[in-house]
């Protein structure tokens, strides 16, 4: 077991491109980003349909891949980063694909049967023609990780303040996104994160895909926005990357928390 103290957790975003349909590409590339991470970091999270890619056409569902595959790829990523992990990929069950996130916990040295288990999420929103080729989830999800109780949303569903307001009842002190968003509505990506930090009073955690999309489009029509981000409880940034494949490493203060829960006094018993 880490002996890293719970308090304050130091989250990282390794902004990635990913390679569409490529899953043991992107895997190397996330294990490697993941080991050149600071020891100081006790959760890791990169972005939407990060481990498969997406493409809208019959070849999503060759690359998707079942939970257990899934959860195989992102505990060697964990244990290179000795660190909890966050990631997308496309997750088939019975002849259907979802867009699913995962949360695996930090690796320790207690036996398998006595670990944590990963827990997932599947997008609830779909965004246009990904509707015709994914199945929309159904249970919204909060896990303890190491940043407290976190919420896990998918891109889209950010637009949804009911999604927001549902965390919010339940006082969760993160919300952790993971994005793919076009690089042309970036301005909007970074407005609803902020705004869901701001009605939630919590921090959100917010990682975006960078770089371009291969198969039949345009470059310049596939480009993904980047910009990880962590949005303060108050709503104000605490840190920020534009489009480059870097790092974005961020403490997350549990006094910030507390103090702006207590003067907004609209979430949990305050």
């Amino acid at each position: 077991m880490s002996d890293r103290p719970p308090d304050d957790p130091t989250v990282a975003v390794p902004q990635t491109p990913v390679d569409d349909l490529d899953v043991e590409a992107n895997v190397d590339r996330f294990r490697s980003r993941a080991a050149a991470l600071s020891p100081a970091v006790d959760l890791v999270v990169f972005p939407e349909y990060g481990l498969t890619g997406f493409a809208a056409d019959e070849r999503l569902r060759e690359a998707a891949l079942r939970r257990p595959e899934a959860i195989e790829r992102l505990e060697t990523i964990a244990a290179a980063a000795d660190a909890a992990v966050i990631a997308g990929y496309a997750e088939r069950e019975e002849g259907s694909v979802y867009n699913a996130s995962a949360y695996v916990p930090p690796p320790d040295h207690t036996p398998s049967e006595d670990r944590a288990p990963a827990t997932v999420y599947r997008k609830r929103h779909l965004w246009d023609e990904e509707a015709e080729w994914v199945e929309p989830g159904g249970d919204r999800v909060v896990v303890e990780t190491p940043a407290g109780p976190t919420g896990l949303l998918t891109c889209y569903d950010l637009n949804f303040v009911a999604e927001s307001a549902w965390f919010a009842e339940r006082a969760v002190d993160a919300l952790v996104v993971v994005g793919a968003w076009p690089a042309d509505h970036a301005a909007n990506w970074r407005l609803l994160c902020r705004a869901r930090a701001l009605d939630g009073v919590r921090w959100v955690v917010g990682a975006g895909r960078t770089g371009t999309a291969g198969g039949n489009r345009d470059a310049a029509e596939a480009a993904y926005a980047g910009n990880s981000l962590v949005a303060r409880p108050d709503g104000a940034l605490a840190a920020e990357l534009d489009r480059e494949p870097t790092t974005l490493t961020a403490t997350l203060d549990r006094d910030t928390l507390a103090t702006q829960r207590d003067l907004v006094g609209a979430v949990g018993d305050s």
